[in-house]
Parts: structure tokens; sequence; C-alpha cells
């Protein structure tokens, strides 16, 4: 909602003239005429103060926009709510009139002057370069209707290639709130092209080392040249950005851990999972034999822990079901893109897997699976989730739906819990790369899981999610860019989780300010600098609840505004 604050010095002139409901025609769409009734006496609008322009800036800002009006009782003053239903019961359809005969543009009309700059024709190639200079991609499953409509609207134009106000509105029309959203810079990331140079930059210092030794205790990994190198970011709002080898499958190996583990919490609860496997770091290396006090393992992060946690996964079901199972969550979680399956790995993780049944009996012994569990069918089972592939596109996907609290960004379907996300955050902050998991936690300062294949799947929470991908590891079996890269990124921008957001001065912050609402202040301003400020901001809000006049001693008008298509 607008709350107008006006100062004293209008005090007496409300008091004085607000005894009758102001007349203001609604067909007016500018500013103010020069005459405005107050009670029975007319006032040139031009000769009072600059604090009744602010009235008159506001009103300019709201006029296309459903509102009441409501004047402090001081007095004789009368409230105009009675007279504004009376004479604007079917305003919403008198704003589409005005909208009709372009006194009040609609945000497909301003969206088509933002990206056409004075022209009369927008040429598509010209819409979808200004589109991905957002972060969108034409290919976002949210903007499918919007591309459907331009492909058949460049059928039927002329040249096939330009688009008029009127087919480019027929176009945007069902994604409006989106697209305003993109240009208008109200992501999480407003300047995407700026954050990416940086992203790019980072790449290529990371891109220059060549220390690290590919794995090879499984054949198949050590096929992959050392050379590859990719890097993929997915924003909460869906913005994307990759460079390198990004379209390369890979294996998630060890980053499919806190994945499923987000799954078994998702289905059964943080209590139950809990009950077989415990929550602290263990201290040792990632394939040790070895369980906690309470002869659990230690964490789902290590390899009992997550062999445990596969055995969770709709228990009494055959491999078969809950492999589909697990790779259907999968590609919810990566907004159906890229998830497959490298059954050549598989074999190769079976016949080399004698560490992992040694732990395998070891926990059987222990008795740390459910009643009734088959081992050996477990095992199975936790090399197929190990085998399974993506890229860097779709695991940053994957990243981005923890990152934005288990909604997948880009089709805005719920896919984990809160309370699965959160656990997992958690974990991966603590225990998710190997023994230098408190080194990570130090100097980077985020959740992270790391794999022998050479992924980390890199988490900022309610910002973004990232996944670099090198093979080359160093001695602890992280990837020795994508260490490099991480450590880089949290030292130019504050994503570090303890980074203070107010005083670290010395990095930059990506992200927007404020929440869903804005409250934002005015100072001191000329007339003419106000109303375009307003003018600027009134379209992308609706639904303006009653405003209210306050008469106190403050020089300061203050805006509160809800954003389109959330709040009441």
């Amino acid at each position: 909602m607008y709350n107008f604050r006006f100062s004293t010095v209008l005090k007496e002139l409300f008091q004085a003239n607000l005894k009758r409901p102001l007349s203001i025609s609604r067909q007016t769409s500018g500013p103010l005429t020069r005459s405005c009734c107050f009670g029975a006496a007319s006032v040139d609008a031009w000769a009072v103060s600059a604090k009744l322009r602010l009235l008159d800036a506001a009103r300019t800002a709201t006029c296309a926009l459903p509102r009441r009006f409501y004047c402090a009782k001081t007095g004789g003053a009368v409230e105009l709510d009675e007279q504004l239903k009376k004479d604007g019961a079917d305003s919403e359809a008198a704003d589409d009139k005005k909208r009709t005969t372009g006194i009040l543009p609609s945000l497909e009309d301003l969206l088509f002057y933002t990206v056409a700059e004075g022209q009369e024709k927008i040429p598509a190639h010209k819409f979808l370069t200004a589109l991905k200079a957002t972060g969108l991609r034409s290919g976002d499953p949210r903007l499918k209707e919007c591309m459907d409509t331009l492909k058949e609207s460049l059928k039927n134009t002329p040249d096939g290639v330009t688009l008029d106000r009127h087919l480019f509105k027929k176009c945007v029309q069902s994604n409006i709130v989106l697209l305003t959203q993109a240009f208008r810079k109200k992501f999480v990331i407003p300047d995407f092209q700026a954050f990416t140079s940086h992203i790019d930059k980072l790449y290529e210092n990371a891109a220059e080392l060549t220390e690290g030794q590919v794995a090879d205790y499984i054949p198949q990994l050590a096929r992959f040249s050392p050379d590859m190198w990719a890097v993929s970011l997915c924003t909460v709002d869906g913005q994307r950005h990759t460079v390198g080898d990004t379209k390369v499958p890979f294996c998630l190996q060890s980053c499919v851990k806190p994945l499923k583990y987000a799954i078994s919490v998702h289905d059964h609860g943080t209590e139950y999972v809990h009950s077989f496997i415990g929550k602290e770091p263990s201290g040792l290396r990632f394939n040790k034999l070895f369980l906690d006090e309470d002869d659990k393992p230690h964490n789902p992060m290590v390899n009992a822990g997550a062999i445990v946690c596969a055995s969770l996964i709709k228990h009494g079901a055959s491999n078969a079901e809950k492999f589909d199972y697990v790779m259907n969550s999968l590609k919810m979680m990566a907004g159906n893109e890229y998830v497959g399956f490298s059954n050549a790995t598989f074999q190769s993780e079976r016949e080399t897997g004698d560490r992992n049944f040694a732990i395998g009996y070891y926990m059987k012994e222990k008795k740390c699976f459910p009643e009734g569990t088959d081992m050996t069918s477990v095992l199975d089972f936790y090399f197929q989730l190990c085998s399974i592939e993506v890229t860097c596109e779709s695991a940053s996907v994957m990243a981005a739906t923890l990152a934005n609290g288990g909604i997948c960004p880009i089709t805005g379907e719920r896919v984990l819990s809160p309370e699965a996300v959160r656990n997992t955050l958690s974990l991966m902050h603590s225990c998710g790369m190997y023994d230098f998991s408190g080194q990570f936690a130090f100097h980077v300062g985020l959740p992270a899981k790391s794999g022998v294949a050479g992924g980390i799947l890199l988490v900022v929470p309610n910002v973004m999610g990232i996944m670099c991908w090198s093979p080359p590891l160093d001695k602890l079996g992280n990837s020795v860019r994508g260490i490099h890269f991480c450590t880089e990124l949290v030292e130019l921008f504050n994503f570090h989780n303890y980074d203070n957001l107010r005083h670290f001065a010395k990095k930059h912050d990506p992200r927007r300010e404020g929440g869903d609402q804005r409250l934002q202040t005015f100072g001191p301003m000329d007339y003419e600098s106000l109303q375009q400020e307003l003018a600027l901001k009134a379209p992308l809000w609706k639904k303006v609840s009653p405003t209210e006049l306050h008469q106190d001693s403050s020089t300061t008008v203050v805006y509160r505004m809800d954003k389109v298509g959330e709040g009441n």
C-alpha cells in the first residue's frame, strides 16, 4: 500500500479545505490540472507549496491502479471512500477502457516501448537478445507459451522477422509479470551481465591451473580429459549462465548424496532418517569402515551413511521402482533438463566396490539397516545412484532448487520440503567436502558437495546454485579448479554465510536489496524528479489498499508497494 505522510505545513490547508469531498476527475490521466476544488474554494495548484505538488505526483503515479482515498478526519473532514465506491464501482473496467484508448499504457505497452527504443516495430532477435541479457532463456519452461506464440506470430508477418506493437503484446501477455520483472531488473541479480562478466573472469583464472590427477580407481572416470572445465549457475529467479564444457555429461558420484538424503527426509521426516544416520563430521576418510559410538554412520555424506540412506528410499520396493522414483525426483529438481545414466560406470562401480561391500557387511552385522533390508540389493542401488549422469547446466538447476527452498526456479514446482532442504544444506556445510569440509566452511562459508568425477555442487542460499566440473582432483578428492573458483567467488562477492551485508564494504553485493515488499524513502527533491520516479514505479504495482493522509511534522514522503502477482 502507499502511505503518504505530510508535514504540518499542510495542516491548516487540510483543516480549512477538506470539509467537502475532493473532486478529482477519474478520467484525468496526467498530472492534476491547475485548478483543484477544495470545498467551495478553487485553488491554483501551482501557487501552493511544493508539498502539495507531492500529492499531485503521487496521484499521477497511482492513477492507473485500483485505489481508494481517505482523508484524515480533522474537524469536519469527510471520508471519500463512499463517494469513490459510487463513482468507481467499475473502476477496473474503466481502466481497461482507458488503456484501449491509449490514455493508460498497459504493462505490455510499456515493455514494447522499453525494447523498441522509439521504433514502431521490434525485430524478434532484438527482443530475444534483450531477454538473454536479463538472464532468462528463450527455452525457459515458464516462457513456453510466449515463445510458441512468438513463432506462430512471425509466420503471419510480411517479413517473418519483425513484430508491431499489437503482435508483441499478443506474444508477451501470457508471461507479462515475469517479463516485466526481468526487464525492470527486479530479479535477485539485477545487473546480470556485469555479474556474469566477473564469473567469466573467475573461470579463466581457474582454467590456468594444471595441478591434480583424474580419478582412476573407477576405470570409466579415468577416460575424461584433464582439460575439461565448466561452470554453470542458475539463480532462484531462473537466470542462467554457463561457460566452458557445460553440455558434457558426467556422473554425479558423491554429489548425489545430499540429493538422495533430501529425498529421504522429504519422504520420511528428520526424526526417522536420523534414527539410522548421525549428523556429525567423521574426521575420517569418506570410505572408512567406521561407525559412531551409537553404531550409526556419522552422516549421510560419507559412504556408510549414503548406503544406509539408499536403504530408506522406497523401502520394500524393487530396485527398478526405487531407481525410477529417484530419477523422476532428480529430473524435477533439474527442471526436466538432462538427467541420464551411465551403465558402464555402474558396472565399473560394482566390479571395483570391495570397500563398499565391506562397509555394507559391517553395517549389516551392527544392524544399521531397517528390518528386512537386502544389503546386496541396497549396494546395487547405491552404485546405480552414483552412476546417474548430469551436465553442468542441469546440475546447476538442481543446486538452485536447494537454494530456492525446494522449489525448482524454472518450473515453479515444489520438489522438496523446506525441512529437507534446511537439513541438507546444514550437512553439506559441515560434511560435504570430504576431509576439506572444515577448511571449505571457513574460507568459502557455503554449503557444497564434491564428487570424485570432478563436480562441486555449490549452493548460495536464497540466491543461486552453481555446478563446477573439472576432473583433476587434489589429494583429498576435490576438484582443483572447482575449489579455486569457489574460493575466488567468495573473495569477490559477499556470499560467505558470515559476511556482514551492511558493513563489509570491500566485497561486491550483486543482489537486490529488500524483500517482497519495497519500502522506499524520498528525501527533498524537485517536483519533476519525484513525478518521474513514481511514474516509472507505478506500473509494477497493483491493488492499492486505502490511502490515509497523516499529519505530522515529518517532511518525508514514504511509499510502500506490493509487487504485482504477490500479496493480496
